[in-house]
């Protein structure tokens, strides 16, 4: 017995002698293979950012009026990185070319506009950032920053690249894509997508517009100039939004949370006043008329009856002059309604015609700025439900809004519209022009913190300072002349 019992042993030891050590080492309850469609659904969902947050009230849409869920102070801190799933992007590349795909796919196409966007998205909010020596791993764990010339440059050159690649995709009926959840696997509207966002770019780096480098002008003259090689979106179709459900993914705003923020919440005079002056029909889809101006005999179809707050007004006064009814509340039938809302733009159509106007309106490229201001507020209307040929005549009639041609006057006003048109929808973009523009005026105050500044740009990942010292010290130097990771300093992009 004891001699079959060690023979057993024996046995059970060679088995496990003979396997490899990193066999061992793989946990079972873990997949080391996934498919390369289930990482793009987690790359493309990374890129959302939902209507009536904090990025919103930042961009003055709307304010909290009661201090426990939150308030519209630009005393910001730190920021995060984007590198997990830049990483996510680079192992969805892997896994394309594990199962077989050739070197040029969907995947890879949209890998490069995915690197744009992330990296983008990042240096909008902090400036230089590493680039080159960034996504190492334990090669690298200290990179060096690259400055936010090269990060667009960069980008740049991946989103040419990304719409050449899909052009021979497209052009090979070689369309193999899934887990596409925002545009149905439809390569054809990614390339509209791309091509979009390259505008919004260049559009991002007017200050820079007589850098040789950059040659921001001629890029955008070529991508408006040869829609054959370059397709923009055409129509709010081509839209690159999020769509809400009833379960897993419910508008920010719904009939659960009702009770929570209905009224503790109210609209910004930074957007609500700016479409009372202008008298634009948006007024009566985005808000309710203040109480107190019911009771002083105007009605819910009075502009005069919509007031919004300042972001800069203390929330004491805020909350104060809210339950008083002095202030216009979010339309909570048609925000509260339903769990599925109105679907979040993330680069849309009504942005790219304005980015096209002020294109044309500097002289960048030669064009009728009227008629893509015109298609983009029109375009702003129909998203929200606002019926254009009722409106639009006397709308259009008035001094305030007829274009007032290419000049100061006129850019002013496509910028204003730009603002209006970006309600609730592409996360920083509204803030992010005004920082480039000054357009509209963002209100300030003891509400808004920061001394009365509205803050331009965000202090890095703690993780920097902390395990990158000499680098993001140097970044921090070589950027604003000081070691100081400071809210109020002026990146490169806006100098």
């Amino acid at each position: 017995m004891k001699k079959i019992l060690t023979f057993f042993i024996l046995l059970a030891i060679t088995f496990t002698a003979c396997k490899k050590f990193e066999d061992l080492e793989k946990d079972p309850n873990r997949p080391g293979e996934v498919p390369p469609s289930l990482i793009f659904t987690s790359v493309l969902r990374g890129t959302v950012y939902d209507p009536w947050s904090a990025e919103q009230r930042w961009n003055q849409f709307w304010c909290s009026n009661y201090a426990y869920y939150d308030d519209q102070e630009y005393d910001w801190m730190r920021t995060y990185f984007n590198y997990l799933k830049l990483n996510d992007v680079k192992q969805m590349v892997a896994e394309a070319e594990r199962i077989g795909l050739p070197e040029v796919n969907a995947y890879s196409a949209l890998a490069k506009f995915f690197k744009a966007y992330y990296f983008i998205d990042m240096s909008m909010r902090l400036g230089d950032l590493p680039l080159t020596e960034a996504l190492q791993g334990l090669d690298n764990i200290a990179p060096k920053y690259n400055t936010q010339k090269e990060v667009f440059l960069q980008s740049l050159t991946w989103l040419e690249e990304a719409n050449s690649d899909l052009q021979l995709l497209i052009d090979n009926n070689d369309k193999i894509l899934a887990g596409d959840f925002m545009l149905g696997n439809d390569l054809v509207r990614w390339q509209k997508v791309v091509n979009t966002f390259k505008l919004r770019t260049l559009i991002a780096l007017s200050k820079k517009e007589s850098d040789a480098d950059l040659n921001i002008k001629q890029l955008f003259a070529d991508v408006v100039g040869n829609p054959g090689k370059y397709p923009v979106m055409l129509s709010l179709d081509d839209n690159l939004s999020f769509v809400f459900n009833n379960s897993t993914d419910k508008y920010p705003l719904n009939p659960d949370n009702y009770g929570f923020t209905a009224t503790r919440n109210n609209m910004s005079a930074t957007y609500l006043n700016t479409l009372v002056l202008l008298r634009d029909p948006r007024t009566f889809i985005v808000a309710e008329p203040a109480l107190k101006k019911l009771e002083e005999g105007y009605t819910a179809a009075d502009y005069e009856a919509y007031v919004g707050a300042s972001s800069g007004e203390s929330l004491d006064d805020m909350s104060a002059k809210m339950l008083a009814g002095e202030y216009s509340a979010i339309n909570k039938a048609k925000y509260y309604g339903t769990y599925t809302g109105e679907p979040a733009i993330q680069i849309g159509y009504i942005e790219l015609c304005f980015n096209i106007a002020e294109a044309i309106s500097r002289g960048w490229i030669s064009g009728n700025a009227e008629e893509f201001y015109k298609n983009g507020i029109q375009a702003s209307w129909t998203f929200h439900g606002v019926n254009v040929l009722a409106n639009w005549e006397d709308y259009y009639a008035q001094s305030v809004v007829a274009y007032k041609g290419d000049n100061a006057e006129g850019l002013n006003q496509i910028l204003t519209q730009k603002y209006l048109g970006f309600f609730q929808n592409s996360g920083w973009e509204a803030y992010y022009n005004n920082r480039r523009t000054g357009v509209p005026e963002f209100l300030t105050g003891v509400g808004t913190g920061n001394s009365g500044r509205i803050a331009k740009r965000w202090m890095y990942p703690q993780s920097e300072p902390d395990y990158n010292t000499d680098n993001n010290n140097d970044a921090l130097m070589n950027q604003f002349g000081s070691e100081t990771d400071d809210i109020n300093a002026e990146m490169w992009l806006i100098k």
